[in-house]
């Protein structure tokens, strides 16, 4: 009942109204410029500009599995503490880390607000680059959250693979300098989550796809621009 998948919590704690989804395909913009200008590929900005996109889903790509620090592979490990960006100028490693902090909670150790606080600490300080309301779309409502506490519950990732998508990799090959203005790249990141909660301590784990956008200016760490409304393989 209140043991679901943290995919339905996002969706259930969306929020809505037409300022989030002009501010995603915003986002959109300016990550995918690079495809739209040089390869075309209109496709991936193709969604509904008055409602709220939905997660996409798909399988994850067969790899060696890798887990970032900031990821667990049993579901019964505790996360110690609230996620925390690491420092790195590599945007997929960035983008690894990202998702694994993006797709655990631990409702146990801290509290909603606090969870949406450590998140939104890893994005991009630079305001036109950095979709909020994207990664708050993610996190368990308040109702929800509740729920899921009173239960215990929390949740573990595995991150497998990132990688930029083919199309992106492309369209840089084509024109490298058509990025630097921006600095901000599409990732794709595989993994699964594990969720459990009280008297179910090893419940079921489901995979998890999804392309985030990383900003990694020269000289600086890597920060988190958003996560982009479809997967971009």
């Amino acid at each position: 009942m209140t043991k679901r998948s943290h995919a339905s919590a996002s969706r259930s704690g969306a929020p809505g109204g037409a300022s989030r989804v002009r501010r995603r395909a915003l986002l959109g913009a300016v990550v995918l410029v690079v495809l739209v200008a040089l390869a075309g590929l209109t496709a991936y900005l193709t969604r509904d500009g008055r409602s709220p996109s939905k997660d996409a889903a798909a399988h994850a790509s067969s790899a060696a599995p890798t887990t970032s620090p900031s990821t667990a592979s049993s579901p019964g490990t505790r996360p110690k503490s609230l996620p925390a960006p690491p420092t790195t100028r590599d945007p997929v490693a960035f983008g690894k880390a990202a998702a694994a902090a993006l797709w655990s909670y631990d409702t146990r150790a801290y509290s909603r607000r606090e969870l949406v606080s450590a998140l939104r600490g890893w994005l991009t300080p630079e305001s036109q680059y950095a979709d909020r309301a994207s990664v708050d779309a993610i996190i368990p409502s308040p109702v929800l959250w509740k729920e899921m506490a009173a239960n215990r519950q929390f949740a573990t990732a595995t991150v497998h693979e990132g990688h930029f998508p083919d199309a992106f990799t492309k369209a840089l090959k084509t024109d490298p300098g058509a990025i630097t203005r921006t600095s901000v790249y599409a990732v794709t990141v595989s993994g699964k989550q594990s969720i459990a909660w009280k008297g179910s301590p090893a419940a079921g784990a489901e995979s998890r796809v999804a392309t985030l956008a990383v900003q990694c200016r020269p000289n600086h760490p890597c920060a988190l621009a958003g996560v982009m409304p479809s997967v971009a393989p």
